[in-house]
């Protein structure tokens, strides 16, 4: 084994902007996730490089690192589970193929998935093909999944099933794909206490049900937001389900997103706000602003949460739509050009370490 290495190199927010800041870690020299550096190890199933596994990769990959350390990854699907632990900050994944569907990772647990060891289920976290704890983890130009396959598997009946789950500040995911059914992509924190944020510049995140979710700060800034048809005439799924804090100002914020799905129109929600636990602290909030909305979106845009949580409770809005969704009903809060201003990408990544992994579309 050679492994390479390099010697150099919505209104009410106005109110808690000072606390959310006050919690996010970093320094203003964090990792954007915008270079382009040459591998430190290469991952390649057919035994060519220097290992057969991603996971193989990351264990070998420095603790405690304060500048990336870049892995490479050749074409191929990786049938593994991956986990970058807290002790492995600056990781970047970066597939070598010539799409990002050229290089996939890849699990099929569900949530109710029992345990080898009897144990148990999995639960929706455990579920997750990759768990990400590291902070400033970078991945680009490939495909995480989760395969569970709903259809061969009528015995489970919790069917949640995490492609990525994300616990750690300051990640970019620059070109990825994320695919699965319900709760395809899973943007948390280490605890409720903490706000941790995640950049994804022009991806393609599908599902069905609550296929987004979570209490991260989250920006989706370019790329695809599919809703996958469950072949019902009045309900295929819901794209969010938030669970911010009621003291952090910023949720999802979807920016020229362009919305779409192979469901019958007016069949699918934007989202629903989730109570982990039935918390009444989690007040999700979503915007959806300068983006394209196909009309699997309907008048009604967003949905209650079973346990009588309403939507008209959380924090959800839109701004400047277009596409035959972008409807303007009572039922579809919208921001004014005022209002919209304070809730921009930079708003919502920039902390008080600075961090803009977005400068790059300024």
């Amino acid at each position: 084994m050679h492994v390479r290495r390099r010697t150099g190199l919505f209104m009410v927010a106005f109110t808690v902007l000072g606390v959310v800041a006050s919690g996010l870690a970093g320094t203003a020299a964090a990792h954007d996730g915008r270079g382009r550096d040459r591998p430190d190890a290469v991952v390649a199933a057919d035994g060519s490089a220097d290992f057969t596994s991603v996971q193989a990769a990351v264990d070998a990959a420095p603790t405690g690192a304060t500048e990336p350390w870049v892995i490479a990854v050749r074409p191929g699907e990786y049938r593994e589970l991956v986990k970058v632990p807290a002790t492995k900050p600056f990781l970047t994944l970066v597939g070598t193929g010539r799409h990002a569907r050229d290089v996939v990772i890849a699990y099929d647990n569900a949530n109710g998935t029992p345990k080898p060891d009897g144990s148990g289920p999995y639960g929706t976290s455990g579920s997750a093909s990759v768990t990400l704890d590291g902070a400033d983890f970078t991945a680009r130009n490939l495909t995480f999944a989760n395969l569970f396959d709903e259809a061969a598997h009528p015995e489970i009946t919790n069917r949640q099933a995490v492609a990525v789950l994300t616990r750690a500040d300051r990640l970019v995911f620059d070109g990825v794909r994320f695919l699965g059914n319900q709760d395809t992509l899973y943007v948390n924190s280490s605890s409720a206490a903490v706000v941790a944020r995640a950049y994804f510049r022009d991806c393609y995140v599908e599902g069905d049900v609550d296929f987004i979710f979570g209490r991260a700060t989250a920006v989706f800034d370019g790329g695809e937001v599919r809703s996958l048809t469950r072949g019902s005439t009045t309900n295929n799924g819901y794209v969010t389900a938030p669970s911010t804090m009621i003291d952090n100002p910023y949720g999802f914020l979807f920016t020229r997103v362009r919305f779409t799905s192979d469901a019958p129109a007016g069949t699918v929600f934007l989202g629903r706000p989730w109570h982990p636990s039935n918390d009444p602290n989690a007040i999700g909030q979503v915007l959806v602003r300068d983006s394209w909305i196909g009309d699997h979106i309907g008048a009604v845009a967003w949905s209650d949460f079973s346990g009588g949580w309403s939507w008209r409770d959380a924090r959800f809005a839109e701004h400047h739509n277009r596409g035959p969704g972008a409807l303007v009903t009572p039922d579809r809060p919208q921001l004014t050009r005022s209002e919209a201003a304070a809730f921009t990408v930079r708003a919502y990544l920039s902390g008080t370490d600075g961090w803009s992994p977005d400068a790059r579309r300024r």
